[in-house]
């Protein structure tokens, strides 16, 4: 019993590890962005930080305009990032946990 007590910790924290390790290599994803008329662009790593905003100097005379850019480039490229570092981190630890009956739907 302690055997396998023993076993699923150290299977645990080497999962802890791997997570960490993915989060760390997740900084290095660089997804890029940009509004459909290319005018404004931005990068984000897949831990959604900001890398770099490029805005077109047409896009400076009008700040409304300028602000609904940023909005909706910075939540587009926000989702994808979210949708990268989920997946990622779900198939590290799913990969880590030990199996158990009905789990999986738990990590979906």
């Amino acid at each position: 019993m302690f055997g396998d007590m023993m076993g699923m910790l150290g299977k645990l924290k080497e999962t802890q590890e791997k997570v960490q390790r993915t989060k760390e290599r997740l900084n290095t994803v660089i997804i890029d962005e940009q509004s459909p008329d290319g005018l404004l662009k931005v990068s984000i790593t897949a831990n959604r930080t900001i890398k770099s905003i490029s805005v077109d100097d047409s896009l400076l005379a009008d700040k409304e305009q300028l602000e609904d850019y940023l909005i909706l480039t910075l939540n587009k490229a926000i989702e994808k990032a979210t949708t990268i570092n989920e997946n990622e981190l779900a198939a590290v630890a799913k990969e880590g946990m030990p199996n158990i009956p009905g789990m999986d739907s738990f990590l979906k």
